[in-house]
């Protein structure tokens, strides 16, 4: 498996795409043009957090829980999403 990471100011940002399985995160901030406008009406805003609850056959896609919503978005749009992992 592949982990991206965006170099922001001397710090590595992950992506949703770097997350585990059940790992925590808030997001942090990404491109309205790379992601579709159907997750930001189903809470994937800065600012919310993220859980990664499952990853499909094949590393795509990723099933996450936003807010108390359950979503499966492809690998490649995961990539666009900056988090802050949580401890």
């Amino acid at each position: 498996m592949f982990a991206l990471f965006v170099v922001n100011l001397n710090k590595f940002m992950a992506t949703i795409a770097t997350l585990k399985k059940g790992q925590r995160a808030v997001i942090k901030e990404f491109s309205t043009d790379h992601v579709p406008l159907k997750l930001l009406e189903m809470g994937c805003l800065p600012g919310n957090e993220v859980t990664l609850v499952q990853i499909a056959p094949f590393n795509d896609p990723l099933y996450l829980n936003i807010n108390e919503s359950h979503i499966a978005i492809r690998k490649e749009t995961a990539m666009q999403i900056e988090i802050e992992i949580l401890p």
